[in-house]
């Protein structure tokens, strides 16, 4: 098991994924809220059967990390001293590593609902690092795209869990719920309101042309497809991105977790093949 010390001295836990021979590129995986890396290995291993090694943190107040930086998993999701911008940090901390580790190969950086605004954010704050971004279950961060409203509304009822939002499989819901180093935490109640404000942006004008791939599920609350397309057309108007893919799914919003996640896997790899060819 892996880890780092961030600059504010929190101990990092990740994982790194290796295929049996040689490397490709490397695909840095980010979680979303209230979770941790270790719900997505079954893309990691796809990708490092593919060739791709692969990074995945858990981020400051999460999974493994949040364990070891709280002492109790009553506090998960909170992100602890620094706050939002001591996690941005981090993780912009596990691509120098990643980076540093493996010289000359195209770095992807693939986030997931939290961890793809942490995306967001840091290909505005370090223009060029990536050779790729994934965001999957993404939205644009302005006022009106994003959904102020409680995620699971849409099947709340006596009989709810309260994570239905995440996954159209009720199995995925039962594991979740299960899962020792998994809440339900909402994020602003996580977060606060001054490092929720931090989530709110938009992409960087003029930023250096970098292949970006938007995948989203059609029932995803958080955004879902029509925020994803705001987003797509603000990196396409104001970062002057070139190679723009927008994929809806059917599914709510862990799609890499949903009755398609195959094909999702399936389709970034191919997007990631037509790129970077063997």
């Amino acid at each position: 098991m892996p880890e780092y010390v961030d600059r504010r001295g929190t101990t990092i836990v990740y994982d790194r994924y290796d295929p049996t021979g040689a490397a490709r590129g490397v695909v840095q995986v980010l979680h979303g809220v209230g979770e941790h890396a270790g719900r997505y290995g079954a893309l990691a291993e796809a990708l490092a059967a593919d060739g791709w090694i692969v990074y995945a943190d858990d981020h400051r107040g999460h999974g493994r990390t949040g364990m070891t930086q709280h002492g109790s998993a009553d506090l998960l999701a909170h992100l602890g001293e620094g706050g939002h911008r001591a996690a941005e940090d981090a993780v912009w901390r596990m691509s120098e590593i990643a980076r540093d580790e493996n010289p000359g190969l195209p770095l992807v950086i693939l986030g997931h609902s939290w961890g793809s605004f942490l995306t967001q954010i840091l290909v505005n704050d370090h223009p060029g690092a990536y050779d790729g971004v994934v965001l999957i279950g993404s939205s644009l961060r302005w006022p009106g795209s994003l959904n102020a409203m409680p995620l699971n509304a849409r099947w709340h009822g006596p009989d709810a869990k309260g994570n239905e939002w995440i996954s159209e499989d009720p199995a995925v819901q039962d594991a979740a719920l299960a899962d020792p180093l998994t809440t339900q935490t909402p994020l602003t109640k996580a977060f606060g309101p001054w490092n929720t404000l931090r989530l709110v942006g938009r992409p960087k004008r003029g930023m250096p042309d970098t292949p970006l791939l938007l995948m989203v599920g059609r029932d995803d609350p958080v955004g879902g497809p029509r925020s994803v397309h705001r987003l797509a057309d603000a990196y396409r108007r104001r970062a002057g991105l070139t190679d723009v893919t927008t994929q809806v799914y059917p599914g709510r919003h862990e799609i890499l977790n949903g009755y398609a996640q195959e094909r999702v896997r399936t389709d970034i790899r191919a997007w990631l093949d037509a790129r970077w060819p063997v």
